[in-house]
């Protein structure tokens, strides 16, 4: 071919094989196969010669072949609601720790409280032959992970249920939580309390509107339907509803907030007012303890709920667990001022 007719190298170069770390190092692919799998019978000099080839040449060991001959991957799956959500943050972090102890990569995607995503992210990494899957459901119906799990793919809930299957799962006391909170309200004189939470076929959205009324009942307080909002998180939406609660001749005296991306738009909200109104929101937020006043929290433990839930899912991989369980982790009332104002009137 004409020197000006021939075809531009690739950027890529072909991938080094143990053929040509062999070649390299002097010795043969078992030697290489030896080194690159830690296994016994190579001496110090011929190792150290094999290693120098593999930096050399940026040798990579293709675990593919090691996935047909185990049956395994070492990785796992983690279908988040949305991975830009800071409480979802520390919960990712502690499934990778927990992942990386037990040697296996972690592969996570956000389902963005969509169900049909949710399907989609959780069948593809099945394709993908991942081991496990810690997921945080969006829909209802789980039904579509039966085969994956019957074939061997270990599988948790997190955060909230499964729907209409037996799995593990693994959720905070949204109800206890947000009864404590509102009770707290109720303790320091207020008796017009707002809620306003996420949509309402959420599991923690519908239990922690639970908790909220389970505190009011408890208080003996009628609640008026003015005093609830659910829906979506967008601002615009959270906005108009604490306007209107705070609005009229018998605005609320205390809002409680369901989630913190409700909490940070109430926060804006009350900033925009002269008169005080008590906040208590389920979920810590960051800098919450330099607001004026502090924001007290129902708090809960989203490293402990990842935690626990890879640990149970490496526990169903070595055959330890057989019986499907629903663990609950408690949740905390953090007092630092907001919910500590009384009544403005």
């Amino acid at each position: 071919m004409p020197e000006t007719q021939r075809r531009p190298e690739s950027r890529y170069g072909n991938r080094p094989t143990m053929k040509d770390v062999a070649a390299r190092a002097g010795v043969g692919l078992k030697t290489v196969s030896r080194v690159v799998n830690g296994e016994p019978g190579v001496t110090p000099e011929t190792e150290r010669r094999v290693q120098e080839a593999i930096d050399a040449l940026g040798f990579r060991r293709n675990d593919s072949a090691r996935v047909l001959r185990k049956g395994r991957t070492a990785s796992i799956g983690l279908v988040l609601e949305d991975l830009a959500d800071p409480f979802y943050g520390p919960l990712s972090r502690a499934v990778e720790e927990v992942a990386r102890a037990h040697g296996a990569l972690l592969i996570n995607g956000s389902s963005a409280e969509d169900p049909d995503r949710e399907q989609e992210l959780a069948l593809a990494l099945c394709a993908r032959r991942v081991d496990g899957l810690v997921v945080i459901p969006a829909g209802d119906d789980h039904r579509y992970l039966e085969p994956e799990i019957k074939a061997g793919v270990a599988t948790v809930f997190v955060d909230r249920p499964a729907g209409r299957i037996e799995a593990d799962c693994v959720v905070s006391d949204n109800f206890g939580g947000a009864r404590e909170g509102v009770a707290h309200l109720v303790a320091h004189g207020h008796r017009r309390i707002g809620f306003i939470g996420d949509m309402p076929r959420i599991h923690t959205a519908a239990e922690r509107l639970r908790g909220y009324r389970a505190a009011m009942d408890d208080a003996g307080i009628p609640v008026e339907d003015a005093w609830m909002s659910l829906g979506a998180t967008d601002p615009l939406r959270v906005r108009r509803s604490a306007e209107e609660m705070l609005s009229g001749p018998d605005p609320v005296t205390a809002i409680f907030t369901g989630n913190n991306r409700v909490t940070v738009t109430v926060i804006r909200v009350l900033a925009e007012r002269t008169r005080r109104v008590a906040l208590v929101a389920f979920d810590d937020l960051e800098l919450a303890d330099l607001l004026q006043p502090a924001v007290t929290v129902v708090a809960q433990d989203a490293a402990a709920l990842g935690r626990t839930a890879a640990e149970r899912l490496f526990r169903q991989l070595d055959g330890s667990l057989i019986v499907p369980e629903h663990i609950e982790l408690p949740t905390r009332l953090v007092t630092r001022g907001s919910g500590e104002l009384p009544p403005a009137d």
